[in-house]
């Protein structure tokens, strides 16, 4: 099974960034996405920036990773 997170652009250095999520950053690629900002919302998937989002979209989605996180 293959999961992508959202996570919140912090900042962008030419086709890499770094995004942030629940306190955790991450170091990712942007190069399928133009354009992106620090303060935007990205879908990751393996390291890649694939999809970009809402805040209210990424917000679901983490909600939606935390809801499963305590159903354990």
């Amino acid at each position: 099974m293959c999961l992508a997170v959202p996570l919140k652009i912090v900042s962008v250095d030419g086709k890499r960034a770094v995004g942030e999520a629940g306190g955790l950053t991450q170091t990712l690629r942007v190069d399928f996405l133009p354009d992106i900002q620090p303060g935007d919302y990205v879908m990751v998937h393996a390291g890649f920036a694939i999809e970009r989002l809402s805040e209210q979209q990424a917000r679901e989605n983490l909600a939606c990773i935390e809801e499963a996180l305590d159903a354990r």
